[in-house]
């Protein structure tokens, strides 16, 4: 047997004849005494180092007689002696075993280099121990390195896909998990393009939703929009990165994920408007939905229905927008479904227009006499909404039967409606017989349902009443229920017990009902509400709140501040107000409008004023409540201080946009003037005249405040009533 000495890297080992003249060894076996022309022989016992191959370093041999590349490394020298290109099949396994990847491919790039074939030298690798040493690397956090190696062998012919097996494959999701795990996700795309480009099936190595999740964690679209293209569903993925954009309310994001999303598609992509505009509509930007629209328009592409129906759902609240897009959608020729109704009347609800719901609803009901819809529960249960915010009660209770009478069952928020239209219209017994009717039914009231129930009792000054109810749905004390019934009711019921958390009505012994009642904070602002002027009561509800896990909104200190002021303590409504701060709860305009009427009711108009330029500096700007709550001040002081400041809150009332008052304008002026003239008697007072400048004064600077005023005002007809001004 004859040794070789070749250089590995900074390694050196002992091999066999050199691949260059591996083909030629397979050949010749008989005659390895020749001398080839790439190689000297080399004598075992001469121990001398004689020239090697131009491209292979000269380099001793060793006193091993098979090669060696480390003192770790691992050899079959059986393979030695079967064939030289086994001996490095079996090398280049082993050092990717081994983790040591450069080594392999280097390994693998002089065998070609000597004129082997790639496919047949690849087919004698270890597929096992190549794998596994891929695997680890990756998990080693050695991406890099194993994309470098891989795009290297794959260059000499050696394809990829054929060094890691299905073991390998599931090392490989280990590693991917672990990396992703350390956040480094932009590595794991990295080589999961890699892969792809080596023709491995990459859908399987990881859940793609959660890379999506990793991507919008860290707010990088563009990377999400990288791994999805690797996949054949990207069309999908695209959306589900928008979507989940739109969760975090980041639309910037959503919308880099959209324009990157185009340039890789082929063609129009309904799922993908559908998916931008919806998120617009999650992120509160309608105006961009209508660009969006806009530009599918000047693309000339026709939106399908449900495109259309998520442009009209996110413009509901513009009811003459949303009808444009009803029209441009008949224009095309795309028919409505009930989803496209259902909107129309959710615009009318928020646009308050009892009428054109009702138009809408007679042409849904003729549609579906001839069977083109069929009326679902959301149809129902908006129409209901719609005639319970008018306080059309009658008409709502004739839609239930409308829905009983097409089978279609009424949910939880068809019940809290009916509810909510009794409640509104000051019907508390039949509020309550639709609450039994409801649980009866088998329909479970919510928190929101049974906090109707509680604001009806409220509202119709029933307090006691609105307590027992409470009290007997937390089980915090024994109520009588009978109490909360109407006289007919109470004969129905053979009895109604109360446990914990739960309200069971007993119709018959064999059937039970009872539900869940988790209190929120909307129900102890209701139950504060019914305090009156009990402070302590209301501060004790709030307490009890925050047992409960809740945490006072700005409603709740609102309260407090009412009930506070309206119990005479000024300060204590003051220090309310101060409090909030303090939590962290900046108070709103609603919180500074109460504390100033507060004020004004205590005829405390310094402070009321205090608190005025105090939220203008917090950036609270007023509304018209506020306005109003300072100018009516001016009918309870006779100061003319007091009623020039109210005639500057009226001026800037008006720059604000709100709509003139002339009768403000005219009791203002009417105080002003009489101020004037009552500090001139008063300074005056005992001289039976005066000079004439001084009685011409007050109607000059009246006229001049008149003359101000005209020529402010913005108005079609800016006149004021000057009946009574004269004296």
């Amino acid at each position: 047997m004859k040794d070789f000495v070749v250089i590995l890297g900074s390694s050196s080992i002992s091999s066999p004849p050199t691949p260059t003249n591996l083909h030629h060894h397979h050949r010749h076996r008989s005659s390895t005494k020749k001398t080839n022309s790439s190689f000297r022989k080399l004598s075992p016992s001469r121990k001398q180092c004689h020239p090697v191959s131009p491209s292979i370093p000269t380099v001793h041999s060793h006193q091993h007689p098979y090669p060696l590349l480390s003192s770790t490394a691992r050899w079959n020298h059986a393979s030695l002696r079967d064939s030289p290109l086994k001996y490095y099949a079996d090398l280049a396994s082993k050092l990717a075993e081994d983790g040591r990847l450069e080594d392999f491919s280097m390994t693998v790039e002089m065998v070609v280099a000597s004129g082997v074939n790639a496919s047949r030298f690849a087919s004698m690798l270890s597929v096992e121990l190549v794998s596994k040493g891929i695997a680890s690397s990756v998990q080693e956090g050695k991406v890099k390195s194993v994309v470098q190696v891989l795009r290297k062998v794959e260059k000499l012919g050696v394809a990829p896909l054929k060094l890691v097996n299905e073991s390998g494959l599931d090392s490989l999701k280990r590693g991917f998990q672990r990396i992703l795990g350390s956040g480094e996700v932009e590595e794991a795309v990295d080589l999961l393009e890699a892969l792809r480009d080596f023709q491995f099936t990459i859908k399987e190595l990881v859940n793609p939703s959660y890379i999506v999740k990793i991507c919008v964690d860290k707010r990088n679209p563009n990377l999400a929009i990288r791994y999805s293209c690797l996949l054949p569903h990207a069309h999908m993925l695209f959306c589900s990165i928008i979507c989940e954009f739109g969760k975090k309310r980041d639309l910037a994001s959503a919308l880099t994920a959209y324009e990157a999303s185009k340039k890789n598609l082929s063609g129009p992509n309904m799922y993908l408007y559908r998916a931008i505009i919806d998120t617009c509509g999650l992120c509160g930007d309608y105006m961009k939905s209508r660009n969006i629209y806009k530009d599918l328009v000047n693309q000339r592409v026709t939106p399908n229905i449900y495109v259309f129906n998520s442009l009209m759902n996110v413009n509901a609240h513009d009811l003459g927008y949303t009808l444009d897009l009803y029209k441009d959608m008949q224009n095309l020729g795309i028919t409505a479904d009930m989803a496209s109704y259902n909107i129309l009347l959710k615009a009318c609800c928020l646009a308050h227009r009892v009428d054109l719901a009702q138009d809408i609803y007679n042409e849904v009901k003729d549609l579906e006499s001839t069977e083109v819809l069929k009326l679902d529960v959301f149809t129902y249960c908006t129409i209901i909404k719609i005639f319970a915010d008018a306080r059309l009660w009658q008409m709502a209770l004739k839609i239930k039967e409308d829905m009983l009478s097409a089978g279609v069952t009424p949910n939880t928020v068809t019940w809290s409606s009916l509810i909510n239209a009794c409640a509104h219209a000051g019907l508390v017994v039949q509020a309550f017989q639709l609450f039994e009717e409801m649980i009866l039914s088998g329909c479970e009231p919510n928190s929101q349902c049974c906090n109707v129930l509680l604001h009806a009792c409220v509202e119709a000054s029933q307090y006691d009443r609105a307590f027992r109810l409470f009290r007997s749905w937390t089980g915090s004390q024994e109520g009588n229920i009978d109490s909360m019934l109407s006289t007919k009711q109470v004969n129905s019921i053979s009895s109604v017990s109360t446990t914990s958390n739960y309200i069971t009505t007993l119709h018959n012994p064999s059937s039970v009902k009872k539900f869940s009642f988790n209190p929120t904070t909307a129900t102890y602002n209701i139950l504060m509400k019914a305090c009156g002027t009990d402070y302590y009561h209301a501060k004790a509800l709030m307490n009890e709140m925050k047992s409960f896990g809740l945490s006072p909104n700005h409603v709740s200190w609102t309260i407090l501040i009412d009930i506070c002021g309206g119990s005479g303590n000024v300060e204590g409504a003051i220090q309310i107000l101060k409090t909030m701060h303090v939590t962290g709860i900046k108070p709103d305009v609603v919180a500074y409008t109460t504390a100033i009427k507060v004020c004004v009711e205590s005829k405390r108009l310094k402070l009321a004023f205090s608190l005025f330029e105090e939220m203008k500096r917090y950036s609270v700007q007023p509304n018209l409540v506020t306005y109003n709550t300072l100018l009516r001040a001016r009918s309870k002081y006779g100061s003319l201080h007091e009623v020039q400041q109210c005639l500057a809150v009226y001026q800037e009332m008006r720059k604000a946009g709100y709509k003139s008052n002339d009768i403000y304008l005219k009791e203002l002026i009417e105080e002003w003037c009489e101020g004037v003239i009552n500090e001139n008697n008063q300074k005056q007072e005992g001289l039976s005249s005066c000079k004439r400048t001084d009685l011409e004064r007050p109607h000059s600077l009246l006229l001049e405040k008149i003359a101000l005023h005209l020529q402010m005002s913005t108005a079609e007809s800016p006149a004021v009533d000057l009946r009574g001004l004269t004296k």
